[in-house]
């Protein structure tokens, strides 16, 4: 397959896997994480991966994100197979259809929260006249209308994580993954800041792929899957409460 060639995967696939396997070489040992891995999630759809703590869940994300590199299988993002891509391609490819949330919000300390919104547009190549508009309408969307001038330092946990959601939505990505977002937040916090990503999700038709401990919250996507042993097994279905 010829870089940038789009392979004909489903149409309503936003991000999917086939035979994704990763394994670490350290010291003359192997360690392998899964191998075989299958895994699709369609437009606008909601998913969270469950498992217990080393499973692989965050290397899978990574992967799916493009962030590292599968040792088998190939990943599909909007129907491109990240394998053929070059560096700068993967990284438009992730700019343009992707956004991440993390269990630490990784806003830049030195910028303020619209600052920060913008920066994903910036970088696709957007003027920062272009940029303020989307990222004040998303900060007024996550209740920090009036905390634009702000920087991450002067914002609770939930304000810099409501911050870091509409940083990842600003370019209406296909999809989002978020490693454990809600982690670091008590739990009224984390049921809000979990409300708004399914909210958004709803309202912008952007999928979401989710890694948590937390089962009841798992249980507001679409489906729930268990990473255990290598494998991703179903374990529920139900619709965002």
């Amino acid at each position: 397959m010829a870089v940038n060639e789009v392979d004909p995967r489903p149409t309503d696939e936003v991000l999917g896997c086939v035979g994704l396997g990763k394994t670490y070489d350290e010291g003359g040992l192997t360690a392998k994480i899964f191998d075989g891995l299958d895994f699709s999630i369609s437009k606008g759809e909601t998913v969270a991966i469950v498992g217990a703590s080393g499973a692989g869940k965050s290397t899978l994300l990574h992967l799916l994100g493009g962030l590292d590199a599968p040792t088998a299988g190939d990943v599909w993002v909007v129907g491109e197979r990240m394998s053929t891509l070059g560096d700068a391609e993967r990284g438009r490819l992730r700019n343009r259809a992707l956004g991440f949330i993390y269990q630490f919000h990784h806003l830049l300390p030195e910028f303020t929260a619209l600052e920060n919104v913008m920066m994903p547009l910036l970088i696709a190549g957007r003027s920062p006249a272009a940029a303020d508009a989307p990222a004040r309408e998303l900060l007024q969307r996550v209740g920090l209308g009036q905390r634009l001038q702000h920087k991450p330092g002067e914002l609770s946990g939930g304000e810099r994580q409501r911050c870091a959601v509409a940083r990842a939505l600003v370019t209406r990505p296909a999809c989002v993954l978020a490693d454990e977002p809600t982690g670091n937040l008590d739990e009224t916090t984390a049921a809000a800041v979990y409300g708004l990503m399914v909210e958004l999700n709803q309202e912008i038709g952007t999928s979401l792929v989710v890694v948590t401990h937390d089962r009841s919250l798992a249980r507001r996507m679409d489906r729930m899957l268990e990473l255990a042993g290598g494998t991703l097994r179903g374990v529920t279905h139900s619709s965002p409460a």
